[in-house]
């Protein structure tokens, strides 16, 4: 009685494939990585400071190509900044750019950011305007250096592309100024790398990598 010939076991392993394809996708299978380099220095702020005085954000800056991200990155500062502070009075940037719009300081305000382009210096007076408009001594200002997206495949085979890893980098920088003084109070810089592995097309985001390096900066204040 004759047998049926096996398969060769290469043969079946790919023929397993697209089977396996649809268990990983059915399961929705994922790998999630984070890596993040956090350096931060406080000149001046105390525990409790925040809480007493509040914290207004001021206008990012960010690099060339990125200027529309600017609104998106406050905001989500200061979302994670409200969630994990919640003792603290946080100011968005929009409610303080209506603030500086409603007391006419709108070419102040614009005068103070060419002078910081130029040297990364806020002048006191200007710093001390837009405390008393937000009503709060703190401002926050934050800097997006550099963001990056990407993926690539895994796991292929007779031209199957099974797993894609997405990826993003940003690097932010952070800080604090005292509207009273006209200093900086604290200060930080993140950089943050985030990966995702599945079979399912899920991108990194921009709001999911800055959402991860604001909490980690968050995380060491006073």
């Amino acid at each position: 009685m004759s047998h049926p010939a096996k398969l060769p076991l290469p043969t079946r392993w790919l023929r397993l494939l697209p089977l396996l394809a649809i268990l990983l996708a059915a399961t929705g299978c994922a790998l999630s990585q984070k890596y993040s380099s956090v350096s931060h220095d406080n000149l001046g702020l105390s525990a409790g400071d925040l809480e007493a005085h509040g914290i207004a954000f001021v206008s990012p800056s960010a690099i060339t190509g990125r200027e529309e991200d600017k609104p998106g990155l406050a905001l989500i500062f200061a979302q994670v900044l409200r969630e994990q502070r919640p003792g603290v009075a946080v100011m968005g940037l929009s409610e303080t750019l209506g603030r500086v719009n409603e007391a006419g300081l709108a070419e102040d305000y614009f005068g103070m950011y060419e002078d910081y382009a130029d040297t990364g210096l806020f002048r006191r007076e200007a710093l001390a305007t837009v405390g008393q408009v937000t009503g709060h001594r703190y401002l926050a200002q934050l800097k997006l250096a550099s963001f990056e997206q990407g993926s690539s495949g895994r796991f292929g085979a007779l031209g199957w592309r099974l797993i894609d890893t997405k990826l993003a980098r940003v690097r932010l920088f952070f800080q604090i100024w005292d509207s009273r003084t006209g200093s900086i109070a604290w200060e930080g810089v993140n950089e943050m790398a985030l990966s995702n592995e599945r079979i399912e097309e899920q991108l990194v985001t921009f709001a999911n990598v800055v959402q991860a390096a604001a909490l980690d900066l968050i995380q060491r204040l006073p």
